[in-house]
């Protein structure tokens, strides 16, 4: 299931979780949210690009934590292991 990010529509309006943006995992034929699952306000799901490699949300932080490893492809069949 894919992961989408949602904010507050009116930037002033909502809670720090919906101003700030939100990571939900959802199915990917369930409807998109049209409040905050927090205190009601109004949101809109982010247009995202592909992953750069940095997080807003620490994603690559806590997967480090974690164990996990990332890598880059530096030649074909051949990756560079980055941590």
């Amino acid at each position: 299931m894919p992961i989408y990010i949602y904010k507050a529509k009116d930037g002033g309006a909502g809670c720090g979780f919906c101003r700030n943006g939100f990571e939900i995992l959802q199915n990917i034929k369930d409807e998109s949210l049209k409040k905050c699952p927090r205190c009601g306000a109004d949101v809109a799901k982010v247009l995202s690009g592909f992953f750069t490699g940095t997080s807003k949300t620490g994603l690559d932080t806590r997967a480090k934590e974690k164990g996990f490893h990332k890598l880059k492809k530096v030649d074909k069949g051949k990756y560079e292991k980055l941590y």
